[in-house]
């Protein structure tokens, strides 16, 4: 069982190491039609996030590419349950990226604007709503096939998940933005990361206590394991640095509490979920778990000597990619992507 517990491990790294890097410029594109007054601002932001937005999402695709290779029986359940929201967040990621195109050709159209904004919104809001559905847990037939529908994944829970994921990513959007822009930029998006940040608090109260009178087990496994005090007081820690950093004008501290937060909640997610990867709604023995869907002994070996190699050369290019490109950004800066 210790191959499936560290590939269980390995995978929440990527979702979480997704949220911290992602989650950001997901932000940003929320906050884009909002906070920019002029192109100029308009190219501050894009310029934040151009050398760095696509990789970013790469940590996506590789936990898809995990999941598939450690634990097959679980990508094939969840990719084909959750198709067309999958289809969705696909379709928003493709027009969020090539929405950026048309403006750094200088084409006046805010059509595109909106783009960015809704390929940036829409997925995030799916990426909670899922993540909701895991905690909850999903029907599953005797087969471990999925045995609901787009709409079953709608409900109450993991809607509210899902909004909390918004303004997760929301507050981490406009942390990025106070910390790498400057002048009014700079001060938009320090206010906005002052109500987004009570905003998230107050979703984060309200799920939790939702979650403590509905999921009752993953509580009791959160309760139970010192890692979920742990994940309890790196959330908390990161709620009390990022409203530090915003009152001292320390925007770095404030983005770290921010991503703490985000770690935080991915954690949780995780301990409280062990050992299921999808819990079964009508039925707890259907459900699929780190100990019976997992690949060979065999596939998970030659997996871990492969990430033992590529995760150290991964997070090598970004740490060099991120302290490449630190720093503010302002108007002179912006040549490339599209002052207009």
């Amino acid at each position: 069982m210790i191959l499936p517990f560290i590939w269980y491990l390995l995978i929440g790294v990527l979702i979480a190491g997704y949220a911290l890097l992602d989650g950001f410029d997901l932000g940003v594109g929320i906050l884009y039609p909002f906070i920019t007054k002029t192109a100029q601002q308009k190219a501050v932001l894009r310029t934040s996030i151009g050398p760095v937005w696509d990789g970013n999402e790469v940590w996506l695709l590789t936990a898809g590419g995990a999941l598939f290779a450690a634990f097959p029986a679980v990508y094939a359940t969840v990719f084909s349950g959750f198709y067309l929201a999958m289809m969705l967040v696909l379709f928003c990621l493709i027009f969020r990226a090539v929405s950026l195109e048309p403006r750094v050709q200088r084409q006046r159209n805010t059509a595109w604007d909106w783009a960015f904004f809704i390929g940036s919104a829409l997925p995030a809001l799916l990426f909670g709503v899922a993540i909701g559905n895991i905690i909850r847990g999903v029907p599953i037939d005797a087969q471990g096939e999925f045995g609901g529908t787009f709409f079953t994944l709608l409900n109450p829970f993991s809607l509210l998940v899902g909004v909390l994921a918004l303004s997760m990513f929301l507050k981490h959007g406009a942390a990025w933005v106070a910390l790498r822009t400057d002048g009014a930029l700079q001060r938009r998006g320090a206010k906005v990361l002052s109500v987004a940040h009570w905003v998230f608090i107050a979703l984060f109260v309200i799920t939790t206590i939702v979650a403590a009178t509905t999921q009752t087990d993953q509580v009791k496994r959160v309760i139970d394991n010192a890692l979920g005090w742990i994940m309890i007081v790196v959330i908390l820690a990161g709620i009390v640095l990022t409203r530090w950093g915003m009152a001292r004008k320390r925007d770095g501290y404030a983005f770290i509490g921010s991503a703490l937060d985000m770690l935080g909640l991915v954690g949780l997610m995780a301990v409280g979920n062990y050992p299921n990867l999808v819990p079964a709604l009508n039925d707890p023995t259907r459900s699929l778990t780190v100990g019976n869907s997992h690949s060979s002994h065999l596939t998970l070996m030659v997996m871990g000597i492969i990430a033992l190699i590529g995760v150290p050369l991964v997070l090598a290019y970004t740490a060099l990619v991120y302290t490449k490109f630190k720093g503010r950004i302002s108007s002179a800066h912006t040549e490339g992507y599209g002052q207009e």
